[in-house]
């Protein structure tokens, strides 16, 4: 890919903290294994065309491991044409075309007895260029966390376990996403219920000989939620997760919850003693694993589409305060829930995407 000249981007990081540390836009982290203080620099410095024997990443080659984790730098991904009748392959094209870099993560999304990897998600991430699929399992559809837990699923686990073993090379799964939407009080759907699906589908799949699959416990990450003790007993254990999710979304409108900049998506909190924020729960929780942006979209506001552009903007000047989050995967919709997530909803909104697209920080080879 061919990156233009920018101008140097000056970044001055405070250090605030503040009760439990959750003063986000103001929050410099320590760095964590795999991620150097060159490579936060570069978070911040993203849009800079380093000098010639200056880019650190090319020098060093960011790889990734055994569990899909770079060496150095940031995955980039993307959910392309979500909520569209588009193949992900198609959807995947229309994406790379648009903003201008190719992704190494396809996110796509199955649910009980679904055939997956689908054929067409097995060349989109083999063809033209090598891609990680990321595929996300409702396993319990039409029945409960619960019945999983107790094997009453295992069949269908089993043949999923045929499937991935073939699959050619390794892949994210996700076991139900976003579960703090889906919990009960009872019912077979509480959040220790959830736990215990998770580890007992990772565990199933283990036995079945499955070795090419990293799982990811992926959560909603929406304050309201967060604040109730659920954030713990949905976890699983550690030996069952390889990396840790979220899914926070903005607004691109200004005012009122969810308008902020990346530092917000990421870390916000309006009660520090309540709850710190995502990122500092989980680093302070789970020090040790990779941290993954599993969706993360901006909200159209046609009124005045400067904002969208400029919350992108925000990305790459402060993606190096977050060192644990190696991966960042886009939604992209026109017709997400809440409004317009596409990165092309408007021309500012695109120019200030591309401009991402562009960093350093995301030359990864897979």
């Amino acid at each position: 890919m061919r990156y233009r000249k920018k101008l140097l981007i000056a970044a001055t990081i405070l250090l605030a903290l503040a009760g439990c540390g959750a003063i986000a836009s103001a929050t410099l982290r320590e760095p964590v294994a795999g991620l150097s203080e060159a490579d936060a620099r570069q978070g911040i410095q993203a849009r800079t065309t380093p000098k010639a024997g200056h880019d650190e990443n090319r020098q060093r080659r960011c790889v990734v491991d055994a569990k899909l984790v770079p060496s150095c730098g940031l995955l980039w991904g993307v959910a392309p044409g979500a909520f569209t009748d588009l193949s992900s392959g198609q959807a995947l094209r229309n994406f790379e075309s648009t903003t201008g870099r190719p992704a190494d993560i396809l996110h796509s999304y199955h649910r009980g007895d679904e055939v997956f990897p689908t054929a067409d998600e097995i060349a989109a991430v083999q063809q033209p260029r090598k891609r990680i699929l990321f595929a996300n399992w409702k396993v319990a559809w039409d029945t409960t966390w619960a019945d999983v837990a107790a094997g009453g699923e295992d069949a269908r686990i089993d043949r999923a376990a045929a499937r991935f073993r073939s699959f050619p090379g390794t892949m994210f799964l996700a076991l139900h996403h976003e579960p703090e939407n889906d919990v009960r009080a009872g019912g077979g759907m509480t959040a220790r219920d959830y736990a215990a699906m998770f580890r007992h589908t990772v565990q199933r799949l283990r036995a079945d000989g499955v070795r090419n699959v990293v799982f990811v416990l992926v959560y909603m990450a929406y304050q309201p939620w967060c604040e109730k003790d659920w954030f713990a007993e949905l976890y699983p254990g550690d030996d069952v997760v390889d990396w840790i999710g979220m899914d926070p979304y903005l607004f691109a409108r200004p005012g009122g919850y969810g308008y902020g900049d990346f530092a917000y998506l990421v870390d916000h909190t309006s009660n520090p003693a309540v709850w710190p924020g995502f990122y500092s729960w989980v680093t302070r929780t789970h020090g040790g694993k990779p941290l993954m942006v599993a969706e993360w979209g901006v909200y159209e506001h046609a009124a005045d589409p400067a904002q969208k552009a400029w919350i992108f903007s925000t990305v790459a000047q402060q993606i190096g305060r977050f060192p644990a989050i190696r991966a960042l995967v886009y939604f992209d919709s026109p017709n997400a829930p809440k409004g317009d997530t596409r990165p092309d909803s408007s021309q500012p909104a695109l120019s200030e995407f591309r401009k991402l697209a562009e960093s350093q920080v995301f030359s990864v080879t897979l």
